[in-house]
């Protein structure tokens, strides 16, 4: 008969762990010599080592009474299942890789692909990293509201840089964020926001407020980013000067 260490020993496991197959009723509780200790025979080792095979197999505990005790028919079947699950893990984890190395080689979380893409199009294009941070966090909240519209949403924002004004609005927004609020490029600055707005009117790009997926305090809620600048305050004080409001969801309105 054995002790409980030379069982664990013998069976390449730890005293604790044996313990704890005892408290789960996967391993039976041995009856006790004179003294009071637990006293082990052969069969409780065979047990524990399949449950240690088992075990460092992948299986779960909660399922290695299930196939301890199940027939050789059973025992297979079990085994089937357990591979689908771990193949379905290992995918799951492999995804988690890659998420991982992009984070790791500097790009953005919680981003699709799409508008990862085109993020770097705007460094292409000279875009500051300081606003382009102002961009991400704004697609983020996008992305996670509206996970299924993203990328067509990229794939217009993609075309609208073809539009030389559209260009030209990146890079005098990306120098806003450093000028003081009473700079008279922010004039011309407004100038091009509202020919694009215009333009945009008329070629029936602009959805209201039903028809892009965004309630109010959500738009509210991007547009408060680029107002954390002077620059960005003022730009959007003349647009309402001159009859737009908001920014994310640019409307036309009586001017003030």
């Amino acid at each position: 008969m054995l002790t409980i260490g030379q069982v664990a020993s013998y069976a390449g496991v730890t005293v604790r762990a044996v313990r704890h197959y005892h408290q789960i009723g996967l391993l039976p509780e041995p009856e006790r010599d004179r003294s009071g200790y637990r006293s082990y025979d052969a069969a409780t080792l065979v047990r524990l080592i399949r449950i240690r095979t088992l075990a460092e197999a992948g299986v779960p505990l909660a399922r290695v009474q299930e196939l301890l005790d199940a027939t050789p028919e059973e025992f297979a079947r079990g085994v089937e299942e357990i591979d689908t699950e771990l193949r379905a893990e290992m995918r799951r984890l492999r995804e988690n890789r890659k998420r991982i190395a992009r984070l790791a080689a500097g790009e953005s979380l919680a981003l699709p692909r799409s508008v990862l893409d085109y993020l770097d199009r705007l460094r292409d294009l000279g875009v500051e990293e300081q606003y382009i941070v102002l961009e991400r966090d704004a697609w983020i909240m996008m992305a996670a509201r509206i996970p299924d519209e993203i990328d067509a949403v990229m794939a217009m924002k993609h075309m609208q840089l073809d539009d030389p004004d559209m260009v030209l609005l990146y890079k005098l927004v990306t120098e806003a964020l450093h000028w003081p609020a009473d700079d008279s490029r922010i004039v011309e600055l407004v100038d091009v926001m509202e020919r694009l707005a215009r333009r945009a009117i008329e070629a029936g790009e602009v959805v209201g407020a039903d028809d892009d997926g965004l309630d109010q305090p959500f738009v509210e809620l991007l547009d408060a980013l680029p107002a954390e600048s002077p620059g960005g305050r003022r730009i959007i004080e003349l647009l309402e000067e001159r009859g737009w409001k908001g920014w994310t969801r640019i409307e036309q309105v009586p001017p003030r």
